[in-house]
């Protein structure tokens, strides 16, 4: 074999891997949108495996066709979903601010809730407690 032998053949290998790993990612994408699709019941989503073990490729492309649109609502709503659930984990975790937590006591001891020695206590808490987080 000659260079440009060799050069075409490391091409079209290349090629067929380049599709082989975009049809891997395209068949994952179609199983975890079957198993995601509640308004799909148990029988139609064993056809549709079926059928993609047995004729991958042409399946792919008719559940791309047939339900491309819905698949990419599906993938928004679940994104949606993980977004509001990565956030409202945030917020439970997050600490307020020192400053936040001293004009809070502030307003407790403006409306007479604590006393000052109380709110120095809760300034000096919040105060060292963030000096200790920033630290670690």
């Amino acid at each position: 074999m000659d260079f440009w032998d060799e050069f075409w053949n490391i091409i079209w290998w290349t090629l067929w891997f380049t599709l082989f790993i975009a049809y891997l990612f395209a068949l994952f994408a179609i199983i975890t949108d079957i198993f995601r699709d509640k308004t799909m019941n148990g029988l139609l989503k064993a056809v549709w495996l079926i059928f993609l073990l047995f004729f991958p490729i042409i399946t792919a492309l008719i559940y791309v066709i047939a339900r491309g649109k819905s698949m990419g609502e599906r993938n928004m709503e679940a994104a949606a979903a993980q977004q509001q659930a990565t956030e409202s984990y945030i917020r439970g975790v997050a600490r307020p601010s020192a400053a936040e937590e001293i004009a809070k006591a502030k307003e407790l001891l403006d409306s007479g809730a604590i006393t000052a020695s109380e709110y120095e206590a809760l300034k000096a808490t919040a105060l060292s407690g963030r000096q200790t987080a920033d630290m670690s």
